[in-house]
């Protein structure tokens, strides 16, 4: 098992974080939706339990196009589906991601915490263990500076670049997280534990460095779209998500097979 705390500063507050993250959430599965694959909505509703109330979410992500032919010919059924279990009870959040073939074997656990006027110097924002701090390896995430790959470079998604019409806010460049606001710091504790043997830390540290990635990315998207976002309340991002579920329904139907009639 391999334990990772990510943490991600942001130029907003925690307050717009909340309504930026559901905003990039639903733009994000739009782009990775289209021909039959991409992000399926089961569930988007709230919850109350013992440990409290928030927004639960079930998703399936149907990947089969998304690796290559090799795989797909060889992995079995339900080897290609993710599905995703969510409680945001803001400003603490956590996510399941588990995988229908590897049923036990296989599970993604993020956890996060969510700290206004945070530039990322928390040592246990998320109050675990001393067994897990002893595990634990912390990696600071620079939306702006860290390199990405360039095939997920987009001129029009970079924050050195970008300037906030509404806000005033950005381009972000050189020692921005020192200096700027407001800013707030999403930590995030992932663990990954993968039972295969033979191949358990090289998938375990693969599946790190993807997560790394993804946060990086979807951050910096975060960033760049803020006059997209900026002014929104709790209620139209609730009635965007609705819109977006009915999109992507829309768009994997009509990409499936036909039944005959």
């Amino acid at each position: 098992m391999i334990i990772r705390e990510y943490r991600v500063i942001n130029n907003c507050t925690r307050d717009e974080y909340q309504v930026a993250q559901l905003y990039a959430v639903a733009e994000a599965s739009k782009e990775e939706t289209g021909d039959g694959e991409g992000v399926e909505v089961i569930k988007n509703e709230p919850y109350e339990n013992a440990e409290g109330k928030g927004q639960y979410t079930y998703k399936i992500y149907h990947l089969s196009n998304k690796v290559p032919s090799i795989i797909r010919a060889l992995a079995p059924s339900g080897a290609l589906e993710l599905y995703e279990e969510a409680w945001n009870a803001y400003p603490h959040c956590k996510t399941v991601l588990t995988n229908g073939y590897m049923k036990d074997n296989f599970k993604l656990v993020t956890e996060t915490m969510h700290v206004d006027n945070s530039r990322g110097e928390i040592d246990n924002a998320l109050n675990i263990s001393q067994d897990l701090l002893e595990k634990r390896e912390v990696v600071i995430i620079d939306v702006a500076n860290d390199p990405i790959e360039p095939k997920d470079y987009k001129k029009d998604q970079d924050p050195t670049l970008y300037h906030s019409e509404k806000t005033g806010r950005g381009p972000l460049k050189d020692d921005w997280i020192k200096k700027v606001t407001p800013v707030m710091t999403c930590y995030k504790l992932v663990t990954v534990e993968f039972k295969w043997f033979g191949l358990q830390s090289k998938i375990e540290n693969f599946i790190q460095g993807t997560m790394r990635t993804l946060f990086t990315k979807f951050h910096r998207q975060l960033f760049c779209w803020t006059d997209k976002w900026y002014g929104m309340t709790m209620d139209d991002i609730r009635a965007y998500e609705a819109k977006t579920k009915y999109d992507l329904d829309e768009s994997r139907a009509k990409a499936l097979p036909q039944e005959e009639t």
